[in-house]
C-alpha cells in the first residue's frame, strides 16, 4: 500500500556539538519520505526552487520515492538554519527563508488518488485541511503540526483535528493544544477535538500512543515505547519527522488496523528516529538496510521485556 506526505523539502545548515554542515537536504518531507521508504511505496507533495538538481532527486529516486507531486517554482528552495547547544532536544532558529514555499498551495496529482495513506506534515492548516478533503477516500490520515499554529491559527487547526486519525506532536504542543499542563489531562482534551489517537513524542525519552475510548478496538489504556540510548547523537534535525515515516510507513504495510498494530509502529517509529540522529542530515537514512532496521526493533523489544 502506499502513503502520502505532503510538507517541505528543505535545505538546512545544522551545528551541533558533533559540528556544523552547509545546504544539506532535509525538510519534513525528506525525511518521512526516506524512513517510510524501507516499508512500503511513498508518494510526495512539496514544492522546491531551482537549486533543487539532480543530486537531491537522485536521493529519492535511489528509494523508489514517486515524485510526480514534486513542483518545480522560480526562486529558491526553503532553506532554515538552526543550532543545537546544551539541549539537544531543542533547536535555535538562526534563520528561516521560507521562498518557493511561501506560496505553497499543494496539487495532488490524479496519479495519488488512490492512495491509501496520508500524512499532513507540518504545514499551514487551512492548506492541511484542504488536502484531506480533496483525499477524501483514504483509509487513514495522520498530522503533524507545531506550536507556530497551535497559537496562531487555533480555529483553523483544530478543523483539522476533526479530520485526522492519529496527531503526532511533543509533550510542549500537546500541553500547549490542550491548555492544560497535567499530560493526561491533555492527552484526552486533545482526543476530544477529533483524533482516534495521539501519538506524543518525548525525544529521548520514548513516545506514548494515547486512543479515544473505542477506537482501533476495546479499551483506551494509554501505551509507551522507550527511547534507544544513543552514543553520540550528531543531528536531531529530522528525529520527529523520521518517527512519523517509520509509524506511518509500518502501518501502511499492514493488512489490519488494530491497537497492537499501532503500538509495534511506535516501536518502527522510534527505530527510525534514532537512525536519523546518528549522522547529520539524511545521510543515515540513505544508506539504511532493512536488516539494520529490524536488529534494531528486536533492541527495543527488549527493552520492554523482563526475562
Amino acid at each position: 500500500m502506499s502513503v502520502l506526505v505532503v510538507g517541505s523539502v528543505a535545505f538546512d545548515d545544522v551545528t551541533s556539538p558533533s559540528g556544523s554542515v552547509k545546504n544539506i537536504l532535509g525538510g519534513a518531507a525528506t525525511y518521512f519520505s526516506l524512513a517510510a521508504s524501507y516499508f512500503t511505496q511513498v508518494r510526495v507533495v512539496a514544492v522546491v526552487g531551482e537549486d533543487f538538481g539532480p543530486a537531491e532527486q537522485r536521493v529519492f529516486q535511489d528509494h523508489g520515492i514517486d515524485t510526480r507531486g514534486i513542483e518545480r517554482a522560480k526562486g529558491k528552495t526553503f532553506r532554515w538554519g538552526g543550532s543545537y547547544t546544551d539541549n539537544l532536544n531543542e533547536a535555535k532558529s538562526d534563520f528561516t527563508e521560507l521562498n518557493v514555499f511561501e506560496s505553497f498551495h499543494p496539487q495532488i496529482p490524479s496519479a495519488y488518488d488512490d492512495t491509501e495513506f496520508l500524512f499532513l506534515a507540518n504545514i499551514q492548516p487551512a492548506l492541511q485541511t484542504n488536502v484531506r478533503r480533496h483525499m477524501n477516500g483514504v483509509r487513514l490520515t495522520g498530522c503533524d503540526t507545531m506550536n507556530y499554529w497551535i497559537k496562531g491559527t487555533p480555529k483553523e487547526l483544530a478543523e483539522t483535528l476533526k479530520l485526522v486519525d492519529i496527531l503526532l506532536i511533543n509533550d510542549t504542543e500537546t500541553r500547549m493544544l490542550a491548555g492544560e499542563t497535567n499530560l493526561l489531562r491533555a492527552a484526552n482534551k486533545v482526543l476530544a477535538i477529533g483524533p482516534k489517537a495521539l501519538v506524543i513524542k518525548h525525544g529521548e525519552y520514548g513516545a506514548t500512543i494515547f486512543f479515544r475510548e473505542g477506537a482501533f478496538g476495546i479499551g483506551h489504556h494509554p501505551f509507551r515505547a522507550p527511547a534507544l540510548p544513543i552514543e553520540e547523537v550528531r543531528d536531531p534535525t529530522g528525529a520527529g519527522d523520521s518517527f512519523a515515516g517509520g509509524f506511518m510507513g509500518y502501518l501502511a504495510s499492514q493488512k489490519q488496523l488494530n491497537r497492537e498494530t499501532l503500538k509495534r509502529a511506535l516501536f518502527y517509529g522510534s527505530v527510525m528516529g534514532s537512525f536519523a540522529v546518528e549522522r547529520f542530515g539524511t545521510e543515515r537514512l540513505q544508506s539504511l538496510t532493512r536488516e539494520e532496521i529490524d536488529a534494531r526493533f528486536g533492541v527495543f523489544r527488549e527493552l520492554t521485556h523482563l526475562e
